[in-house]
């Protein structure tokens, strides 16, 4: 503790500052007339201070510091928003995770001085959000309220470049997804799409170039985007980097490291607040830009691996709304990068072969104990070339199914969203977010894998509380037809239906018997590239 004496001279010397080298905060003032939980909640605050750039916090920072109506301590970082070294204007945008009073101050550090404002409060009126996306399980994230979440969904990795049909754009797709059940996608970060730490632009009908510090255009279109998400109560995977142009300066350097704080403390302060942002995503394919084509190391494992615990640990740190964190590699594992704590879900992208997609989800489970993701897959990776078109759509559905009956919070997300638009395969999405609601609904969040006798065909099965699921598949060109024998808990009478994702038709099947626990269904024809989803419900007797 310090004594009396080294409090007061410190004190005695800031005061000899001049009143420019001193830090102020002036006024603030709370610009809703209410606030709701889950809802944003946005000040201004008027600060004299000095700085020379208002976005690197070992400059200058300004937080909101609350205690929240259970007494647990809240802090938010503010940003700047206008104004200069003299005064200038910075935003604080905050969303109540709770009901009930709130107090709260701002504090300022500036070179050579801080400062802490007045204390306010406010009433957080209960809202009708769930609020944000946290880890649950395996095979579910879990919102504040305590409902479940499957994403469904696909890439949407940019709005249309300079050379692209300009009418694939958000407002064109997140509609026509969230219509059809979607509730997920993922977008990227980059000169071409909302490009908020490049001052050079490669979209220029859409952004401009800048000599702002984050690019103006970059943020109004982000804006844009997440008032949008909310309306359509879509999540998005928010991918903050390429794997382009990244040596070993960026991930070694302390300079390139507290620049990229700079950006995760700006981004989480102008947009931490969004219930609708699902998960921050530091990079795209990290291992393209670890290896070159042949495989060799460009930077060193370690380096990239320390880098991103340091900045994961560095994010859930400074947000309070503890939104979930990823990272993202194409094909090739990075050492150590798997087993970081503060990475919630690990994630890889598969192209050629989804056919494997059911049995990556296991092998990296059982190894690193954390949920797996398939952020993008393809039949190709090259192009969309509508000459597959017909082995594309085929890949696209399965990807899908593999995903729903695999232990994964996300189902595997397609590539190539003009190509997919173009064949209308968004209200595929229908039959998916159909089976994926009576999922959630019959187990309440409980998923077991069970072992399920086909011949030939592709199979796997679920049971959720009650009510087992079963998906089958023909990969074969040819009709097949084949009985399908499953493990029950009992001898109990059921319901059998069918259910064909294509036609979204259901079809009471009613030549089946169960035997010693085995429920067994005669003589189920597919034809070839068909697929199925068989659901059993059992006919429980009710005791008195």
């Amino acid at each position: 503790m310090k004594s009396y004496q080294n409090v007061l001279l410190s004190f005695f010397i800031l005061c000899n500052f001049s009143s420019y080298s001193q830090g102020k905060i002036d006024n603030y003032k709370l610009l809703n007339s209410a606030v709701t939980e889950y809802e944003k909640a946005e000040w201004d605050i008027k600060i004299t201070a000095p700085f020379t750039n208002p976005y690197d916090q070992k400059d200058i920072s300004l937080d909101l510091v609350l205690t929240a109506p259970s007494g647990d301590p809240v802090i938010l970082p503010c940003y700047f928003e206008s104004g200069n070294a003299t005064a200038s204007v910075w935003k604080a945008r905050f969303a109540a995770q709770e009901a009930g009073k709130y107090t709260y101050f701002f504090h300022l550090s500036a070179k050579n001085a801080a400062d802490e404002s007045a204390k306010g409060s406010f009433i957080s009126l209960p809202g009708k959000k769930p609020g944000f996306l946290h880890k649950n399980g395996l095979y579910t994230f879990k919102f504040d309220n305590g409902d479940l979440f499957r994403g469904i969904g696909e890439n949407v990795g940019w709005e249309a470049r300079t050379n692209e049909n300009p009418k694939y754009t958000y407002d064109l797709l997140l509609p026509l997804l969230a219509k059809n059940g979607a509730n997920f996608f993922r977008t990227w970060m980059c000169p071409w799409n909302l490009p908020l730490d490049y001052k050079r632009v490669s979209n220029q009908k859409r952004y401009s170039n800048t000599t702002e510090y984050f690019n103006p255009s970059g943020i109004k279109r982000m804006e844009e985007l997440l008032h949008m998400v909310d309306s359509l109560h879509m999540y998005v995977m928010l991918t903050l980097d390429m794997n382009s142009g990244k040596g070993v300066d960026f991930f070694h350097s302390q300079v390139a490291m507290d620049k990229y704080k700079n950006k995760l403390r700006y981004l989480v302060a102008r947009w931490g607040y969004s219930t609708n942002i699902g998960a921050w995503e530091f990079f795209n394919e990290i291992d393209n830009g670890v290896f070159t084509k042949g495989d060799s190391v460009l930077i060193p494992h370690a380096y990239v691996t320390n880098w991103h615990e340091e900045m994961s640990r560095y994010l859930k740190d400074i947000d309070p709304y503890r939104h979930l964190v990823t990272t993202s590699i194409s094909h090739r594992d990075i050492t150590g990068m798997n087993s970081i704590p503060y990475i919630d879900f690990n994630q890889k992208h598969i192209y050629k072969h989804t056919e494997k997609i059911p049995s990556i989800y296991p092998d990296y489970i059982r190894t690193f104990g954390k949920p797996y993701v398939v952020g993008e897959f393809g039949y190709r990776w090259e192009d969309a070339n509508p000459k597959y078109a017909k082995e594309a759509d085929y890949d696209y559905q399965r990807g899908l199914w593999f995903g729903m009956f695999s232990p994964t919070p996300i189902l595997p997300m397609s590539w190539w969203w003009e190509f997919f638009h173009e064949e209308h395969m968004e209200p595929y999405f229908r039959s998916v977010r159909e089976i994926s609601d009576q999922m959630l609904k019959a187990g309440s969040g409980s998923f077991d894998q069970l072992a399920v006798s086909v011949n030939l065909l592709h199979a796997q099965a679920v049971k959720c509380g009650d009510k087992y699921f079963i998906y089958l598949l023909n990969e074969s060109d040819e009709p097949m037809t084949t009985p399908v024998s499953l493990p029950v808990e009992n001898n109990e009478n059921f319901t059998v239906q069918s259910f064909i994702p294509v036609s979204r038709q259901y079809h009471k099947l009613a030549n089946f018997v169960v035997t010693n626990k085995t429920l067994t269904i005669n003589n189920i024809t597919l034809a070839g590239k068909q697929e199925m989803v068989l659901i059993l419900t059992p006919n429980l007797t009710k005791t008195k």
